[in-house]
Parts: structure tokens; C-alpha cells; sequence
């Protein structure tokens, strides 16, 4: 059967195939001390609302030897106001913490923990995150025992709140070193 353009665009915008409708973002939030590993997952958005929490995927430190690969932080989820769970690229390793909520208001800044590259070491990259809510109050992700501060914060949304993600993960290669996830960005909406 042979469709002609107009009926293919009549069945995509029809069906929903294109969403002609989804969120659009106004600020990236970005902070300098994200690693260098990886490649960019697509983006995540609420698809109403703004995110008032988050969970983390973490694999516990697991050996000081090289017999064992620790990534610590995999991915990042962001708890929409609405209900929903958004999650862009994530590492394969690890459990989800129970969810971090802001007490009043929705996520408007972050800071990343992020350790160091080790040369021929166990590289981990990000290892921790914590938010500041709209009320200035900060949760903190329950990631990591690693005793190095986190980086500076992160521009606040301007206006609105963070409403998305995208993140930066090095996948799993057979035999060679993993970091899982090295950066993240989030997206401010109004």
C-alpha cells in the first residue's frame, strides 16, 4: 500500500507519532565539574508540572582492586509534581534510593559531587547530587560516603522550576573501565 505525504503527515499528527504540543524549556542548568566520559541521553520532560523530587540509581563502593569496576552514581530520576518519573540515559548498575522530596516548592538549582579521575585508577566521575527547592532549602541524594565537597551550584531557574534532564553516562564495555554517570543537565520551564 502506497501512502502519499499528506496521508502520512495526516496519520502523524493524527496519532500523535509528532508531538506538535511537547514542553519546551527556557534555561539550561549546567555545573563546570561534570566528567568527561560518556555520551548524551536524550531529553527527559515532565510532561506537566515541575520536578519536586528525585531518586537515585547507586552501586555501592564495591572493592579498593581493580578486580571490581565502581561507578557509584547510574542515573538520576526526577519525581514530577503531577506523578510521574522521568529518567533520561542511565548506567546499568545498581539499586534506587528511596525518593528525596523538597518539602514546599519544586527544584530550582544543583550541585554535583563528582570525584576526580585516578589516571590508572577506579574511575567513578559523579558520585552525588543534592537541589536546592524554591524556598532555599537543599536535598541531598543518599549516594556516596566519598569525603570530596561538591562542585559550585548551578545557575538558579530564572523563573518557573527545573521541569527536565539530560544526561551524559559511559556504558558498560566488555573489559574495559566503566564510570557510568559523569553529567547532567537540567531544564527550567515555566
Amino acid at each position: 500500500m502506497d501512502l502519499s505525504v499528506s496521508a502520512v503527515l495526516f496519520l502523524i499528527l493524527s496519532f500523535g507519532l509528532w508531538d506538535s504540543d511537547a514542553r519546551k524549556h527556557h534555561t539550561v542548568l549546567t555545573v563546570p565539574n561534570g566528567g568527561k566520559w560518556g555520551t548524551w541521553g536524550g531529553i527527559a520532560l515532565c510532561p506537566k508540572g515541575f520536578a519536586n523530587g528525585f531518586s537515585l540509581k547507586v552501586q555501592p563502593y564495591v572493592n579498593k582492586l581493580l578486580a571490581n569496576d565502581d561507578t557509584f552514581l547510574n542515573s538520576i530520576r526526577l519525581l514530577c509534581s503531577n506523578g510521574d518519573m522521568i529518567e533520561s540515559k542511565a548506567g546499568m548498575s545498581g539499586t534506587w534510593t528511596k525518593p528525596v522530596k523538597c518539602r514546599k516548592g519544586h527544584l530550582v538549582s544543583f550541585s554535583m559531587q563528582v570525584k576526580k579521575s585516578e589516571g590508572l585508577g577506579d574511575d567513578t566521575s559523579a558520585t552525588n547530587i543534592k537541589f536546592r527547592c524554591e524556598d532555599g532549602t537543599e536535598v541531598s541524594g543518599e549516594s556516596s560516603s566519598w569525603r570530596h565537597p561538591f562542585g559550585p551550584w548551578s545557575k538558579r531557574c530564572p523563573s518557573g522550576s527545573i521541569c527536565g534532564m539530560q544526561t551524559k553516562v559511559e556504558s558498560k564495555l566488555v573489559g574495559v573501565e566503566e564510570t557510568s554517570l559523569n553529567d547532567v543537565k537540567f531544564f527550567c520551564c515555566d
